[in-house]
């Protein structure tokens, strides 16, 4: 019964909501909770109603990294424990860039540590005023590893740098100006904020976001030509999908009027 309260789902219109639910912890990482959100981000884009996820935490704050139970497993397991909680998580940050929907992280209190890792994580990052974030992990000699492998797509090299091995706190409006943030909203009308901000997803097509994404993530590290080659070939998928040819024949037909 834990594990499936850990995590709450929730679906309102095209709207999937994962909320990290354990507030008395600041909504700390574990293993049920790692595993609950892997299943839940896995159910939500199984549903073809859903047309985004978002991601928020339970109580004052979004996530502070691993719970301390979680730190003294770590700091008691062995080479082949430490191994497969290592790839657990690392299996939760691939989840969210192969899904095919946009998973918007909607941040309020602090992301810390592997918290600011999932926060930047989803696609889209969106943050209270008051919000703040921090990798803090070189503090207690922890290294902040797979987390770096998504900062450092996300900031320059010098800020990542700055942000890893110095451990300071950023405000939401320095982690905006950063490039970890896409909007800061007042904390006063946040929730209704991040549904404005998210509906637009609604009237978007689901397979168009979903092919944009898929070749976004691949580019990656690719040659400039093999690129823009990979982009011909999903031109061409886009334009056999369904909803495509209903999307042009709808504004053909309304420019014809």
């Amino acid at each position: 019964m834990a594990h499936q309260q850990s995590v709450l789902y929730s679906v309102e219109g095209a709207i999937a909501r994962l909320t990290l639910n354990r507030p008395e912890k600041k909504n700390a990482l574990n293993e049920a909770l790692i595993a609950s959100l892997k299943e839940n981000l896995r159910r939500a884009s199984e549903d073809e109603r859903v047309r985004v996820i978002v991601l928020s935490g339970a109580g004052n704050d979004f996530c502070s990294g691993a719970d301390l139970s979680a730190l003294q497993k770590i700091a008691q397991a062995s080479v082949d424990e430490n191994v497969e909680d290592a790839r657990s998580l690392l299996e939760l940050f691939l989840l969210i860039r192969q899904l095919p929907l946009p998973v918007v992280a909607a941040v309020t209190g602090r992301a810390l540590a592997g918290g600011a890792g999932l926060a930047s994580a989803c696609d889209l990052v969106v943050a209270s005023a008051s919000a703040c974030f921090g990798y803090p992990e070189v503090k207690i000699g922890f290294v902040p590893a797979m987390v770096m492998a998504i900062l450092r797509r996300n900031v320059s090299e010098k800020r990542a740098f700055e942000l890893v091995t110095r451990g300071a706190e950023l405000s939401a409006q320095q982690a905006q100006a950063f490039g970890l943030v896409n909007e800061v909203f007042p904390d006063e009308s946040f929730a209704e904020d991040v549904r404005s901000y998210v509906s637009e997803f609604e009237r978007l097509s689901r397979s168009a976001v979903a092919l944009t994404k898929t070749l976004l993530y691949q580019m990656d590290g690719l040659s400039f030509s093999a690129a823009l080659q990979t982009g011909a070939d999903v031109n061409v998928i886009a334009r056999l999908t369904k909803d495509c040819q209903e999307r042009v024949t709808r504004f053909l037909n309304r420019n014809r009027g």
